[in-house]
C-alpha cells in the first residue's frame, strides 16, 4: 500500500470515522463504540485501492499514480434518524388522517341513510294510515254497494221483460194489420 501525499494511511483513515461518531455525539454509547470497533476492525483490514489514473502528460513507460483513498464524510446518524423519524411520523399521520376522515365519511354516510330510513318509516306509517281510512270507508259503503248491484240485476230484469213485450207488442201488431186486411 502506497501512502498518499499527505501523509496519512489507511489506518489513520479507518479511525477518523469513529473519533467523528465520538465528537458529533460528544459520549459514545455502548451501540455506537462496538460499531466504531467494528468499523476500525474492518476498516484496517487490506482494503482495494482507489481507481487509477494515468497523468496525461505523464507516460513514462505506462507507470500509474494512485490516488489518494477518500471516504465520503459520513453524515450525523443521529440527524439520519431524527429525520427519518420525523418522515415517519408525518406519514403516519398522514395515513391516520386519512383513516380518521375515511370513519367521519361512513358516520356521515350512515347518519343519512339513517334519517332516509326515518322519512321512509313516516312516509310508510302515513301510507298504512291511509290505507286504514280507505279500508273503513270502503266497509262503510259496501252497504250501498251491494244495493247499487241489486239495482243493477233489477235493471237488467226490467230491461229484458221490456224487450219480451216490445217483441209481443210487434207481433200482436202484425196479427191485428193481418186480421184488418181480411
Amino acid at each position: 500500500m502506497a501512502a498518499s501525499e499527505g501523509g496519512s494511511s489507511a489506518a489513520d483513515i479507518a479511525v477518523i470515522p469513529a473519533q467523528r461518531l465520538e465528537s458529533a455525539s460528544g459520549v459514545m454509547n455502548a451501540d455506537a463504540q462496538e460499531e466504531a470497533s467494528e468499523l476500525e476492525s474492518s476498516e484496517t483490514a487490506p482494503r482495494p485501492i482507489a481507481p487509477t489514473s494515468k497523468k496525461p502528460g505523464n507516460n513514462n513507460g505506462g507507470v500509474e499514480t494512485a490516488e489518494e483513498a477518500t471516504e465520503p464524510a459520513e453524515p450525523d446518524i443521529n440527524e439520519l434518524c431524527r429525520d427519518m423519524f420525523e418522515k415517519m411520523a408525518i406519514f403516519l399521520q398522514g395515513e391516520l388522517t386519512a383513516t380518521c376522515e375515511d370513519y367521519k365519511l361512513l358516520e356521515n354516510m350512515n347518519k343519512l341513510t339513517s334519517l332516509k330510513y326515518m322519512e321512509m318509516k313516516d312516509i310508510s306509517i302515513n301510507i298504512s294510515r291511509n290505507l286504514q281510512d280507505l279500508n273503513q270507508k270502503y266497509a262503510s259503503l259496501q252497504p250501498y254497494l251491494d244495493q247499487i248491484n241489486q239495482i243493477e240485476e233489477q235493471v237488467t230484469a226490467l230491461e229484458q221483460a221490456a224487450y219480451k213485450l216490445d217483441t209481443y207488442s210487434k207481433k200482436l201488431e202484425a196479427k191485428f194489420k193481418k186480421l184488418e186486411k181480411r
